[in-house]
C-alpha cells in the first residue's frame, strides 16, 4: 500500500509522529489520502451517510433558513453563501434551486462561493452547478475570499479535521504518537507535541487515569481565519459532536475517534491508511468560546432533530401533505429528525456577527438557551 510505505518512511526519518499527522496523511495526502484521492464514498453504496445523501430536501430546508438570514441582514446585495466541504456540489445545487423556486428576491441577490482546495472536486462542483454558473465562484483557500455579508455553511466539515490524541496518566497529559513496529502501525505515548494543546487541555474537566480523548486546535485555527472574512452575517456548522461537558464525560474513556468503511466501524484506526474514513466528534463549546474572542456571538445551538422541526415550520403548511412529492419530503424529514439516525447525534451551531439581538432563527425556534446548553458563562 503506497500510503503505508510513505508514512513508514516518514517515521523512519522523524521517529514516531503525532496521531494528528497520521490522520492528516491518511485523509488528505494529495495522491493517496482517503478524501483527496476521491476514494471517499458517500451514500448507501459507500462508507457513510450524510444529510445531503438522504436527498435534496435537506438543501431545500436550508435554503429557507438562508432566506431568513438574508431578511435579518436587511436584504444585502450581494448575499454571499460560502460553503466549505461541499463534496460534489449537490447541497449547493439543492439550495440554489430552492431559492429560485420559493425566494426569488433572495435568489437574485445570492452569490454562492466554494472554498475548495482540491481541483478534482472543484471541477465536479462546476459541472454540477453549470446551470448556476453566473452566481457561483471558487476559492482554493480563505486568502482569496473577500470579506462578505452572508453566511458560511458547513455540513460534516469539522469532524474530518485531524485531531491530536491525548491520555491522562493520573499526573499529566501525554500525547499518543504512531510508531511502526512488528509490521504494523501502533500507538506510543510521549510528551505533548505542541504548546497549542496546553490551552485546550486546561479547559477539560477532571477525568480518571488512563482516560483517552481528542483535542482539535485545527478547528479553532479555522475559525480564527474565517471570522475576519465575515463583515456581517452568520457561521452555521452542522456536525456530530457535543458540548464540552458531554464530550469529556469521565465515562467516555476512549474518546470519540472512529474509523469507518462500508458503513461499518473499523476496529483499528491505524489500519489501511487512506482506505478508510477517520473522524472525531466536535467540541461545540470550544468553538463557541473561540468565536467570541473574534467578534462572533452565539446565535443558536441545538440537536438536528429540533433544528429540522424548526425549519419545517417554514416549509410545510398546517395542512397534512397530500401530494406524492410532499409526502416524500415528509418521509425525508423524518429520516433527518430520527433520533436513532441523524436527529440526535448531529447538532447545529450558529454564530453571528454585526447583528443586534433578535428572536432565534427558525431552525432554533425549539432550542434551549444556547449559552446554557453549551455551558458558557
Amino acid at each position: 500500500m503506497p500510503l503505508t510505505d510513505l508514512i513508514r518512511a516518514e517515521i523512519a526519518r522523524r521517529g514516531p509522529i503525532p496521531f494528528r499527522d497520521f490522520m492528516e496523511r491518511a485523509l488528505y495526502h494529495p495522491e493517496h489520502g482517503y478524501y483527496a484521492s476521491g476514494r471517499a464514498a458517500i451514500g448507501r453504496a459507500g462508507d457513510f451517510f450524510t444529510n445531503v445523501s438522504v436527498g435534496p430536501f435537506f438543501g431545500r430546508l436550508l435554503a429557507r433558513q438562508f432566506a431568513e438570514m438574508w431578511e435579518r441582514l436587511d436584504r444585502p446585495r450581494p448575499f454571499v453563501i460560502v460553503e466549505q466541504g461541499a463534496d460534489r456540489g449537490d447541497f449547493a445545487h439543492d439550495v440554489l434551486a430552492g431559492l429560485r423556486n420559493f425566494a426569488a428576491d433572495c435568489s437574485a441577490a445570492a452569490e454562492y462561493h466554494f472554498v475548495e482546495p482540491r481541483p478534482a472536486l472543484a471541477a465536479a462542483q462546476r459541472e454540477r452547478l453549470a446551470e448556476f454558473a453566473a452566481c457561483t465562484h471558487w476559492h482554493s483557500d480563505f486568502d482569496s475570499l473577500r470579506p462578505f455579508t452572508g453566511v458560511h455553511f458547513s455540513n460534516e466539515l469539522l469532524d474530518a479535521f485531524p485531531v491530536h490524541l491525548v491520555k491522562w496518566t493520573g499526573a499529566e497529559w501525554v500525547e499518543r504518537f504512531v510508531e511502526w513496529m512488528d509490521g504494523a502501525f501502533t500507538f506510543l505515548d510521549g510528551a505533548l507535541s505542541s504548546r497549542d494543546l496546553d490551552a485546550c487541555l486546561a479547559l477539560l474537566p477532571a477525568v480518571p487515569a488512563g482516560y483517552c480523548t481528542e483535542v482539535n486546535p485545527g478547528a479553532l485555527d479555522w475559525l480564527t481565519a474565517l471570522a475576519p472574512k465575515i463583515e456581517r452575517g452568520y457561521v452555521l456548522a452542522i456536525d456530530y459532536g457535543f458540548p464540552r461537558a458531554e464530550y469529556y464525560r469521565p465515562e467516555r474513556t476512549e474518546g470519540t475517534l472512529s474509523a469507518y468503511a462500508g458503513h461499518r466501524r473499523e476496529p483499528d484506526p491505524l489500519a489501511r491508511p487512506g482506505e478508510i474514513d477517520l473522524t472525531a466528534h466536535v467540541d461545540f463549546t470550544s468553538l463557541a468560546e473561540h468565536g467570541e474572542k473574534y467578534g462572533l456571538s452565539v446565535a443558536g445551538f441545538t440537536d438536528q432533530h429540533h433544528f429540522m422541526v424548526g425549519l419545517s415550520r417554514l416549509h410545510f403548511t398546517d395542512e397534512a401533505p397530500t401530494t406524492p412529492a410532499a409526502q416524500k419530503e415528509l418521509r425525508t424529514l423524518q429520516t433527518l429528525m430520527h433520533p436513532n439516525l441523524l436527529g440526535r447525534s448531529f447538532h447545529a451551531l450558529c454564530l453571528s456577527k454585526g447583528l443586534a439581538a433578535a428572536p432565534p432563527l427558525a431552525g432554533f425556534h425549539f432550542a434551549p438557551n444556547p449559552r446554557a446548553a453549551l455551558g458558557l458563562r
